[in-house]
């Protein structure tokens, strides 16, 4: 299978590429210059890689047509972390970057096109968030990932083109990026030092890499609906005290978390959690790890690779 990835090295794009790599498959990348390739330096020589930056049309027609790949795994995104707030960048990599390379597979044709979406284009619910909710996105992250996931289906539908969305809810495990809060407390306690953390109340939808990465590898072997939108989570909310009780249970020793040492950067939701009974019924996929199953995992990888987390 010829594939091209998008976003392969970030942390979900690199776990995903990592698997297709293994299981032999023809894997071209996209990447710019300034990509930090540190998850998939041991790879590179097992892979083909190609420069181009998805704001610019032109560059992706290129690359595209070079590569006319059989399934893209669309993965690259902007402004998921506080420090990104350049809304125009936001805008155009998630929005325009999206519309450009799916505008440049439509011209030598594909056969599967994974179009990577988040939970943050729901916005705030009280009840499990479904596909059919309706999208109220808070800031420009969930905004122009909302517009992208549109943008998506509106294509497939009007011109019946094999494309879906995977609502992405909180994914963790091995590689993933240091700014975030699993990484964060195994790292600190691995070295004995203490978190420092906000509020023990915030909830998430944890689910682990590995179930993420198999619905993206099983995808090109299931019927598509054009357009089809699918949340993937754990369907289970977690407090964040729920998630440092256990990853402090499975590391040991006597450091504990210092709660309230860091100020919130936006208020919590009291929900946030996937409704996943469609993917469950369409595509016949469920989460098979448990949180602490897969934080025994994510630990164990952590102990031997904490050299990537300085």
């Amino acid at each position: 299978m010829k594939v091209l990835i998008t976003g392969a090295t970030g942390f979900i794009g690199a776990c995903l590429t990592r698997r297709l790599v293994a299981e032999g498959h023809d894997v071209h990348i996209v990447t710019r210059k300034e990509s930090e390739r540190w998850r998939i330096q041991d790879i590179l020589s097992h892979l083909t890689e190609h420069t181009a930056d998805l704001r610019d049309a032109a560059a992706v027609d290129r690359c595209v047509e070079s590569v006319r790949p059989s399934v893209i795994y669309h993965l690259a995104t902007f402004g998921g972390f506080a420090f990104q707030r350049d809304a125009l960048a936001i805008l155009a990599s998630n929005l325009l970057g999206t519309a450009h390379l799916l505008r440049a597979c439509e011209k030598v044709g594909f056969d599967l096109f994974v179009n990577t979406g988040s939970s943050s284009e729901y916005g705030v619910k009280s009840l499990p968030m479904k596909e059919t909710d309706l999208l109220e996105p808070l800031g420009e992250y969930g905004v122009s990932k909302s517009a992208a996931t549109l943008f998506c289906r509106s294509e497939a539908l009007t011109k019946n083109l094999p494309v879906v969305s995977l609502r992405l809810f909180s994914p963790y495990g091995p590689w993933d990026d240091p700014h975030r809060l699993i990484p964060q407390v195994i790292t600190r306690l691995l070295r004995g030092e203490a978190p420092r953390l906000s509020s023990p109340q915030s909830v998430r939808d944890y689910i682990f890499i590995d179930d993420v990465v198999a619905l993206y590898l099983a995808l090109p072997n299931r019927p598509v609906v054009p357009g089809d939108i699918f949340n993937v989570g754990s369907g289970r909310q977690a407090t964040i005290g729920e998630v440092v009780t256990v990853i402090s249970e499975i590391i040991g020793g006597s450091v504990k978390p210092v709660w309230g040492a860091v100020e919130r950067v936006r208020p919590e939701p009291a929900m946030w959690v996937a409704d996943i009974g469609k993917v469950q019924a369409k595509l016949e996929w469920k989460p098979t790890y448990s949180m602490r199953d897969g934080l025994e995992k994510t630990i164990g990888w952590f102990r031997n690779n904490l050299g990537h987390y300085p």
